[in-house]
């Protein structure tokens, strides 16, 4: 075991130590720490060790009171802490509507009835089994001794009714100010003994289950009017149409929140159908607590920058200061032109500033105006600062097209430097060698000389007397160094948007090993490639068309040389089409596809002119594909044959 495992186990068992001791606090007494510090703690084990036994169990509380086991499951939930997280759950949770309720920060507790009439109240405790609190819960608000219809009559209904415990801001404040916060003070007051303080808690509800007779309700909507219409107090429900909306709507809670008297965290999405199985799991999958969290905060956007990189302009906001995770933020991200547009948002807009960890803070959502706000549109560059070229908005990125821009040459420089790794070349020195005009391209790096370099190093004083620069001299030695690289590291260092060291090593690894080779494949070539999209196929293709020129002088010329790539085994089937048809014994028709794709081969759907194979095990069959191959003289094989193509030979 290294010493990174001997870590990571340690900070695993650290974790679960942490994550009892503080769920032993909040569901005994009074919690340590917040819940967004607890969530961080639980996200974290979760990234070690996603299968730890303690990920899947709840709590438990104090030995004070009778244990009751629950009608109804009382397991936790999922949790999205910002919309990246809501998006990539709702991908596999698509529904029709998506009911939305406020997430209470309170204590759960579960009312059982019998007939109509209440007979025990049971906190959560380990999701299974907890107190009966019973005596108390009759004290608090919201708690129905029987329940009763519109008309006064009884309600016959057995089963169980589930809520959350609450302590109002209002009563925070003038009673129990000394506790630090609503949750930990209806936490420990509902576990009181003698019972004292529970007239000041109430109980909002959200959820229920017949355990006798048929269901009164058929839906989550209707679950929470039957409810209301019992005389409850109930979550607030919304309904949304698309993920997108939820994202919108929590905003908007986020930012009026503090108006409420009571604490939320976060909302709880789910679908429209009542799923019991899944309810009956310790941790629901199709429904989530999307929560609210410390790195996150509402404030005003006043203006937008461009940020220049290269050939790309990317806008950022300028907002009124915020603080997140301890640091006062008053710029973010905006992503992309579309992202402007999806948002909707503009100057004047009161916005959501998201920052997770370590990561540049964001714009993710903009709330509702007041209607006498004045908000003026974004304005999107139209042409390049550099060379005045009109701008392409793609939606998802704006960039200049010339392959003359300076600004993309001086880009291009940049990268080369890093992708060769040429040391103490800094962006400084290549900017002021640039503007001088002393090197436009890759091509001029290479004629530097110490003289060249020597006036960015030394004050003209010690350039009249002759001396030496030493950074100078480390600088040239580096780039001379530097002549002699691959064909994957020299296509990378010219700045093809997207393409990197590793894109290019695919094409050299399916046989595309030099620059002739590449620069006679098309874009279709390159598509059939194994990990290869017909995007990235025409971006490849068209940032070689630009870069040819380029290349082939410093190349021709011996400025730089590439080192020669032998042709990869691994690359045999490239050139050869491959069609399949009928069951394959060893393995599936996808999982051959791909083998074919990895081996720099291609497949297609049907049987055409220029199919170099048709792969089938019934190879005297009449079948349509059979005689089309047939016809156009294109070789039939079994999956023996196709199989001692693909593998090595022993």
């Amino acid at each position: 075991m290294d010493l990174f495992d001997t870590e990571k186990e340690q900070r695993i068992s650290d974790l679960v130590q942490l994550i009892k001791k503080y769920q032993a606090a909040y569901y005994n007494a009074e919690a340590l720490i917040s819940d967004a510090e607890f969530d961080s703690l639980w996200d974290e084990l979760k990234s070690l060790d996603p299968k730890n036994p303690i990920l899947k169990k709840v709590g438990s509380d104090s030995i004070s009171f009778k244990k009751t086991r629950h009608r109804m499951p009382m397991g936790s939930q999922e949790k999205a802490a910002d919309g990246e997280e809501f998006l990539k759950w709702a991908e596999n949770h698509v529904y029709d509507e998506y009911l939305v309720e406020y997430k209470l920060d309170g204590a759960s507790l579960e009312l059982q009835y019998d007939s109509g009439e209440l007979v025990r109240a049971v906190t959560r405790g380990d999701g299974t089994i907890g107190d009966d609190i019973t005596a108390n819960a009759k004290k608090m608000g919201g708690v129905l001794s029987i329940l009763l219809d519109s008309n006064g009559k009884k309600i016959d209904f057995t089963g169980a009714v589930r809520g959350e415990v609450i302590m109002k801001r209002s009563v925070h404040a003038s009673l129990y100010a000394d506790k630090a916060n609503c949750r930990n003070a209806a936490n420990g007051v509902m576990k009181r003994k003698d019972g004292k303080g529970s007239e000041h808690l109430s109980l909002i509800v959200y959820d229920a289950l017949s355990t006798e007779g048929e269901s009164p309700f058929l839906d989550e909507a209707e679950k929470i009017a039957w409810l209301k219409n019992a005389g409850f107090s109930t979550v607030r429900l919304e309904i949304k149409k698309t993920a997108e909306d939820v994202i919108g709507y929590r905003a908007e809670v986020f930012a009026f929140r503090p108006s409420l008297d009571y604490d939320i965290d976060g909302l709880v999405v789910k679908e429209k159908r009542i799923d019991f199985i899944d309810a009956s799991r310790a941790r629901p999958d199709r429904q989530i607590a999307f929560k609210f969290s410390l790195d996150e905060a509402e404030s005003t956007l006043r203006a937008v920058e461009w940020s220049e990189s290269g050939s790309t302009y990317t806008p950022v906001g300028i907002f009124d200061e915020v603080h997140l995770n301890g640091t006062s933020v008053q710029r973010a991200s905006l992503a992309n032109p579309a992202a402007i547009r999806k948002l909707g948002v503009k100057i004047g807009s009161r916005v959501v500033v998201v920052k997770r960890g370590e990561i540049i803070p964001k714009i993710e959502a903009v709330l509702s105006s007041d209607p006498s706000t004045v908000l003026q549109e974004i304005e999107i560059p139209s042409k390049c600062s550099s060379c005045g070229s009109a701008l392409i908005d793609e939606g998802t990125r704006l960039f200049c097209p010339s392959p003359l821009c300076p600004k993309k040459s001086l880009h291009r420089l940049k990268k080369w430097i890093s992708v060769l790794d040429i040391r103490d070349f800094g962006d400084t020195l290549i900017s002021s060698l640039f503007a001088s005009g002393k090197v436009k391209n890759i091509k001029d790096l290479y004629n530097l000389t110490e003289e060249d370099l020597s006036p960015y190093f030394l004050e003209e004083e010690s350039l009249e007397k002759g001396k030496e620069s030493l950074g100078a001299k480390k600088v040239f030695d580096s780039i001379q160094s530097h002549k002699r690289i691959s064909l994957a590291t020299f296509v990378a260092g010219f700045d093809i948007e997207g393409v990197g060291e590793t894109v290019v090593q695919k094409l050299v690894d399916a046989g595309y090993n030099s620059l002739e080779k590449l620069f006679s494949a098309s874009s279709e070539d390159f598509s059939r490639v194994y990990g290869f999209a017909k995007i990235m196929a025409e971006t490849v293709s068209n940032g070689l068309s630009h870069c040819k020129s380029e290349m082939e002088e410093l190349s021709s010329l011996g400025i730089i040389q590439i080192k020669e790539t032998e042709q990869n085994e691994e690359a045999r089937l490239l050139g050869k089409s491959f069609c399949f048809t009928g069951t394959l014994r060893s393995m599936a028709r996808a999982e051959a596809e791909n083998l074919v794709k990895e081996l720099g081969g291609s497949c297609k759907s049907s049987v055409t002119k220029d199919l170099s194979f048709l792969v089938t095990n019934d190879t005297e069959s009449g079948s349509a594909k059979n005689a089309k191959a047939q016809k156009y003289g294109v070789k039939i094989i079994n999956e023996d044959e196709f199989l001692s193509l693909v593998k090595k030979e022993a």
